[in-house]
């Protein structure tokens, strides 16, 4: 084997005080500069002319070859083991869209309410929904915002009905893996945890939103919404999906087993 050397390691710290010294004294860069010198010149003459050596016993024992077999561990599934959290059955994507319409519906219905509780009339949810889109609504009166826009109008609604199918998609992905409690998932803790996110953005999505909202009517449109949407959702009819057929026939793999016999009367 190779003979040990010290004098790589000394050169090594001898170029760490050459560039030491340039951000503290110049002797410090002196001193590393002879250093590095003498390290280089007496690494050079370990491996010039012949590489220096040093005879290393090595002792050979053969090892006996060990086999071990391993056993395949088996998951009792019928013990209630669960193989991923994943849905044995889900809605179909009509579910999500029928869900969606529905809240939106409801939620539209629960804003105008508000509009006619609050004698701002029920313009006035519709037109703050759409003022994002025009910056000059700030300077604008609670009169002015009250009036029917057509413009407006089109611009709210296209945004509710979007927003609404996009939600109610989101149900139906969503309630299958917690099909147990639809209605307090749709209509209690998933507005809640959207309001409060709104309640963060909403100043920069739509100021003149942020200034004039009314969270508490805000927050029942949203339960209403979701409850409807959660109900409408929760009722329709469930597609399964391939969880639970054996790994075989999900991988493709020819099992003839898993397979019902074909009918030999039948075509082949």
């Amino acid at each position: 084997m190779p003979a040990p050397t010290a004098w790589p390691i000394t050169l090594a710290f001898g170029v760490m005080l050459v560039f030491a010294g340039l951000v503290t004294s110049a002797a410090v860069t002196v001193v590393g500069a002879l250093l590095a010198a003498l390290a280089a010149v007496g690494w050079f003459r370990d491996v010039l002319p012949e590489e220096a050596f040093e005879t290393v016993p090595v002792g050979v024992t053969e090892a006996a070859p060990t086999v071990a077999r391993r056993r395949v561990a088996r998951l009792d599934v019928a013990a209630g083991l669960h193989r991923a959290q994943l849905p044995v059955e889900i809605y179909p994507v009509s579910a999500g869209i029928k869900g969606g319409l529905a809240g939106g519906i409801v939620m539209a219905l629960l804003a105008m309410a508000y509009g006619i509780v609050s004698g701002t009339g029920i313009w006035y949810p519709v037109n703050l929904l759409a003022a994002g889109f025009f910056p000059a609504s700030v300077n604008l009166s609670t009169g002015e915002i009250a009036a029917f826009h057509p413009g407006v109008l089109a611009i709210a609604a296209a945004i509710h009905l979007l927003t609404s199918l996009l939600v109610g998609l989101l149900y139906g992905a969503m309630l299958p893996m917690l099909p147990r409690r639809p209605i307090v998932l749709g209509g209690l803790v998933a507005p809640v945890v959207w309001s409060g996110l709104l309640h963060s953005i909403l100043g920069v999505v739509n100021p003149v939103m942020n200034q004039r909202i009314d969270w508490v009517w805000f927050v029942l449109t949203q339960v209403g919404f979701g409850m409807v949407a959660g109900l409408v959702v929760s009722r329709q009819h469930r597609v399964r999906t391939r969880q639970h057929l054996p790994l075989a026939l999900r991988a493709g793999i020819e099992a003839p087993g898993l397979i019902r016999e074909r009918d030999k009367e039948g075509p082949s």
